[in-house]
């Protein structure tokens, strides 16, 4: 009987211990295809520190992803950890409930910028769903071999711009690898060019607060200036999409490039070689203050449904380091949205400094929380514009009526 018990004793002690130091497993998706070494990278550093959890890291394409995803959260088989996107992208799952409010799991969260925050902010409850990854910024990226070949300068007015583009094209170069073919690159160009002839942050604030709207002859003719950037576009650009402006520009075809700092790195991975800069959107006159379009890219977050919250919020902690934003900034070549994180690359750290004179990316930080969204209507919009089949007055006016379909300050 004596042995029997000590057996049993035995048995419990040793099945303890294994509950104990078991590992659990945590689910972490994303749509980070082209990060995904340095996301592992991340997670072991992370392991290291907490050998009882292990995270599983799937990204898929970014094309897929929200399909994907949506289907999980609302099938109930979402991913622990769950790369969200921001504003209106997090509010779907926020709202119903799919995601854990974090204002008292996260503490560090009380030392992220406004900026970062408000991509992570519910409009429903006030309360805080993701732990903010990234600030992108909207730029011009040109080929400083090219421009030393010609002598040209980087340009601070409209007029400056436009005749390095024609100084471009006379040497045989395209000016501008951008197309029209995907309707969210055009709203990216929208993003560079147009708010310094819209006013920035003057008009998203009187917008925002429907004090005025899209029909707004500030706005209206902001859009025009992209009509000027035309003659400079590849052949047929309405028929050049995402990656052929990218293989433009990284093949030293294209002059130019207006995207998201976001690139910088891959354009360094595709060729090492080349030699390129970035400068803010030009500006009407001399002196002029020069605005560049900025946003959170997005965020992590919780799914409600996990049954390892407590341990995916040890992960979201560390996602909220220093250590954690450094590593992301210096391999990733993007600004991590954690506060004192100190960019060694060149390029970023000119980021920064055009940062000091940021507004809202408009369509995405204000009018993206429902249904048509203010990036659909005006990216379709644009397509027609650019295509010369509708004029800046339609585009305007199809903007303003979809939003005002679900927009109460529009609707007062």
């Amino acid at each position: 009987m004596k042995r029997l018990v000590l057996i049993m004793l035995f048995v419990f002690v040793f099945a303890f211990s294994m509950f104990l130091t078991a590992k659990v497993t945590l689910e972490f998706w994303s749509w980070r295809t082209e990060d995904v070494d340095v996301y592992n990278a991340l997670i072991k550093m992370f392991e290291k520190k907490n050998p009882d959890i292990h995270i599983r890291f799937t990204a898929f394409k970014q094309t897929e992803y929200n399909t994907i995803l949506s289907s999980a959260i609302k099938g109930g088989t979402a991913p622990d950890i769950i790369h969200l996107r921001a504003y209106g992208g997090l509010e779907q799952y926020a709202a119903p409930g799919y995601l854990v409010p974090l204002d008292d799991k996260v503490p560090a969260l009380a030392n992220f910028s406004d900026v970062a925050i408000s991509g992570v902010r519910s409009k429903k409850d006030g309360k805080l769903y993701g732990v903010p990854f990234a600030m992108q910024t909207l730029v011009i990226y040109y080929n400083k071999r090219i421009y030393k070949k010609l002598g040209l300068k980087e340009p601070e007015t409209w007029d400056e711009f436009l005749a390095n583009l024609a100084a471009v094209k006379k040497a045989g170069y395209i000016p501008l690898a951008n197309g029209g073919k995907d309707g969210w690159t055009l709203e990216v160009l929208h993003g560079v060019i147009c708010p310094n002839f819209y006013g920035a942050n003057g008009f998203f604030n009187a917008v925002v607060a429907g004090k005025t709207n899209f029909e707004d002859e500030r706005y209206r003719k902001s859009l025009e200036k992209l009509l000027e950037l035309r003659p400079y576009m590849p052949d047929n650009f309405m028929g050049v999409g995402y990656t052929d402006m990218q293989m433009l520009f990284v093949n030293e075809i294209a002059a130019h490039f207006i995207g998201g700092i976001w690139e910088a790195g891959y354009f360094k991975s595709l060729n090492p070689n080349l030699d390129f800069d970035i400068f803010a959107g030009p500006v009407a006159h001399k002196g002029d203050i020069r605005y560049v379009s900025s946003f959170n890219d997005g965020s992590y977050g919780i799914f409600s449904g996990s049954k390892h919250i407590k341990e995916a919020v040890k992960f979201l902690r560390f996602t909220a380091t220093t250590e954690f934003g450094q590593y992301f900034t210096d391999h990733l070549l993007q600004i991590s949205a954690v506060p004192g994180i100190h960019p060694k690359d060149k390029i970023l750290k000119k980021v920064l400094e055009l940062n000091k004179h940021s507004t809202p990316y408009i369509m995405l930080v204000g009018f993206r929380w429902h249904q048509p969204t203010g990036s659909s209507l005006l990216q379709s919009a644009l397509q027609g514009m650019m295509a010369d089949k509708i004029d800046s007055y339609e585009v305007v006016k199809r903007v303003q009526k979809g939003v005002e379909t679900w927009y109460k300050p529009f609707q007062k």
